[in-house]
């Protein structure tokens, strides 16, 4: 029987193990026993642009397992993008096998055994039609804005975080004095849901409250949309270079950022740019600006959007969301122009932009986008709403290459949203630890650090209800869910769950997301019931300490900048990782940094976490110090169900 081995998490098989810079070798090892005499292997290599496949000879080398055979292969990329590759094996007893005239081609006609990925086990197998290993190609002269990593992230939905200032009263708009009551979720006697109930919040009310988001640890503000819009939301753009006037105007915006920026905090917009509203001033559905694209066939918007007889596509099928054509130039222009939106903005003040819907952006335009960002701002920072692996993302027909170096620094990191929840909820260890070696895997190095780890979205349940709330089938409607109320053991086992995922959240590759209220105890399900004021005053004070605690040592450690990452454990409900950095002055010398010390030149801490029903043993090395509680342990952890620990050499 022939076995076969290819870690792509070890830099054994893989070096190096990850994403690889254009140019750069990548050194590829397959071990494989009981493969017949005069065997040969081959690397197979298939660009994913234009799908033409290198075959590369493979040669023995020393195998560290005596039992096995190692064979090794070096590939160097010239181009960008997505790299696919798989082994071929091939023996005497294959038909009309040979080395070809040239590089190792087989003749035609030859049967070699194929040696790929199993979309089962994701381990090497010997298929009939095996699923190719990825590579990912990226630019390394890329501008890394390297002022996010390390930091923490605060998404704030503008009318319901904070308000100050009289209210703002508006024609169709309904002005709410009751801060913390129900969002209407009711559709109105049309049937349809308006999201035009406000609350106030604004510009002002976030300034007001900056001291308090300086104290958490916060390093950046993530707006939810602010230009003017008919809607609470504001996903239905009226105008894109003009502030809502229920949010307060450009100069306050500026006043936000730069006050923001006194505190060591900066402000990221978010940008919707594959719709407009209908009531806006482009489509402009009641004509009240006079050349709208709806009503005026000479409209300098018309070709902006796609009208087909007496209707128009919409955003989703939803209707007051006119798609836009991407393609045409005078929108791309007006977005990214020397005088359009994104420069605009990032000129006001904005250190970057979050882009919803990112996959609807053509290539093209998504360029030209994110050229414009960087242009203004060299260290703009442009991440892109993304809810699958976004290394390999298709999406209209169109692989879209994000990180290949002039599209996007990074994503939304939903995939590693559903893994924490899986393992907090379920105690699916091994599914967190196999998520975080996918990103690992397909990712550069420069997008994993910034990543958004997100645990609630304005799109989401709140994280609290989606640890320990009820499970609400999928048919579940608005009556039913703004009915649900989490129960008080629900409650005691969403704080203990919380406070596990808070841990992984914070020490974790990449830049936590805190969904503004999330860390003070808030619940609901999604839109709207995700979507409550800040309950000021009535925070859940356990939890919000524990959110402090966490980012306090977050912050104080630079392993959470760029540390490395490897997991050491993730079985039975037990998930432990290590994250760890050469020491500066790259001696072997113990000393102090950030709550970790240095052992042989590595400065280490690992995070331990236990989602099982019964405690958990960590083998360790030494006295390790628990920094969450202050206890001492040696030469192993005793990890108790539902306990979290960062753990520090001593």
């Amino acid at each position: 029987m022939i076995k076969v081995i290819h870690d792509i998490t070890h830099r054994m098989f893989r070096d190096p193990a990850g994403a690889m810079q254009a140019g750069s070798p990548v050194l590829l090892t397959l071990l494989i026993s009981g493969e017949p005499p005069e065997s040969k292997l081959y690397l197979k290599i298939q660009s994913d642009k234009g799908g033409q496949i290198r075959t590369v000879p493979m040669h023995e080398t020393v195998s560290p397992d005596p039992s096995f055979n190692a064979w090794t292969a070096s590939y160097t990329p010239s181009g960008l993008g997505l790299l696919w590759y798989w082994f071929e094996l091939r023996t005497e007893a294959s038909p009309a096998w040979s080395e070809g005239a040239d590089n190792g081609e087989a003749e035609e006609g030859s049967e070699p055994l194929l040696i790929g990925c199993d979309s089962q086990t994701h381990q090497a197998a010997i298929l009939d039609s095996p699923h190719a290993w990825q590579l990912t190609v990226y630019d390394p002269a890329y501008p890394d804005p390297d002022w996010i990593r390390g930091g923490v992230f605060y998404h704030i939905f503008v009318d319901r975080f904070a308000k100050a200032g009289p209210p703002v009263r508006m024609g169709g708009k309904i002005t709410r004095s009751d801060w913390g009551g129900e969002p209407v979720w009711e559709p109105d006697p049309n049937g349809e849901i308006l999201n035009n109930d406000f609350f106030g919040g604004n510009f002002a009310g976030i300034r007001e409250k900056l001291p308090y988001l300086a104290d958490l640890g916060v390093t950046c503000l993530y707006l939810s949309p602010i230009f003017e819009a008919y809607s609470s939301h504001k996903y239905d753009t009226s105008d894109y270079l003009k502030v809502d006037p229920m949010f307060g105007d450009e100069a306050g915006f500026t006043s936000l950022c730069e006050e923001a920026k006194a505190l060591g905090m900066r402000v990221i917009c978010d940008g919707v740019f594959s719709h407009t509203g209908s009531d806006s001033r482009y489509f402009d559905i009641y004509d009240r600006y006079g050349d709208g694209a709806l009503h005026h066939p000479d409209s300098p918007y018309r070709d902006w959007y796609y009208f087909e007889h007496d209707t128009w596509q919409s955003w989703w099928g939803i209707k007051t969301l006119p798609r836009v054509n991407k393609e045409i130039p005078s929108y791309q222009k007006f977005i990214t122009g020397k005088d359009g939106v994104i420069r605009h903005w990032l000129r006001a003040g904005a250190s970057g932009w979050r882009l919803d819907v990112v996959d609807e952006l053509p290539k093209a335009f998504l360029e030209k986008l994110t050229a414009a960002a960087k242009a203004e701002k060299n260290d703009a920072l442009i991440l892109g709403e993304v809810w699958e692996d976004a290394s390999n993302k298709i999406a209209y027909e169109e692989r879209k290459d994000y990180f290949e170096g002039d599209k996007l620094d990074s994503v939304m990191n939903y995939p590693l949203r559903r893994g924490i929840i899986n393992y907090v909820r379920e105690g699916n260890a091994f599914g967190l630890a196999e998520t975080m070696e996918i990103i690992l895997a397909h990712y550069p190095m420069r997008v994993v650090h910034a990543l958004m780890n997100i645990l609630g979205t304005h799109d989401t349940d709140r994280i609290i209800t989606a640890l320990a709330g009820q499970k609400l089938g999928p048919d579940a409607g608005r009556e039913e869910k703004a009915a649900v109320r989490m129960d008080a053991d629900e409650w005691a086992a969403g704080i203990r769950r919380l406070k596990i995922a808070v841990v992984l959240q914070m020490t974790l590759p990449g830049v936590p997301c805190i969904y503004y209220g999330d860390e003070a105890g808030m619940e609901g399900y999604n839109d709207p019931f995700n979507r409550r004021c800040y309950p000021w005053g009535h925070e859940n004070k356990e939890i919000q300490d524990w959110y402090r605690r966490v980012i306090r040592i977050r912050r104080e450690s630079d392993l959470y900048v760029d540390g490395d990452y490897r997991a050491i454990a993730a079985h039975d409900g037990l998930y432990a990782f290590e994250r760890t950095k050469e020491s500066a002055d790259g001696s072997g010398s113990s000393h102090s940094s950030g709550g970790s010390r240095s052992i042989g030149g590595l400065r280490r801490q690992i995070t331990v976490t236990n989602c099982s029903p019964q405690h958990q043993v960590l083998p360790l090395f030494g006295l390790w110090r628990d920094l969450l509680s202050g206890v001492t342990v040696c030469d192993e952890a005793i990890v108790m169900p539902g306990q979290a620990m960062i753990l520090a050499p001593v």
